[in-house]
């Protein structure tokens, strides 16, 4: 599992907890861990099919990924640095 990808997990719950403290309003642990879980699964999933489709490792792949993901953002947002 690549580095930027299991640091994503702690940083999701940061997250979370962030939320819960602008909301007034907390969660349950088991509701916590149900959104961590589908947000991490859905990430490792996204980086393994992007590793193998571009024939590189997971580590590289999560890379590319998070670089493709911020230049679509920035396309959508029409900010051209």
């Amino acid at each position: 599992i690549p580095d930027i990808l299991c640091n994503a997990g702690g940083v999701t719950t940061s997250y979370f907890e962030w939320v819960q403290d602008r909301q007034g309003y907390f969660w349950k642990e088991s509701v916590v861990n149900e959104q961590l879980e589908h947000i991490m699964k859905t990430a490792f999933d996204d980086v393994a099919c992007y590793a193998e489709t571009h024939s590189v490792n997971n580590r590289i792949a999560a890379y590319m990924l998070a670089i493709d993901r911020v230049a679509y953002t920035i396309r959508q947002r029409g900010i051209y640095a």
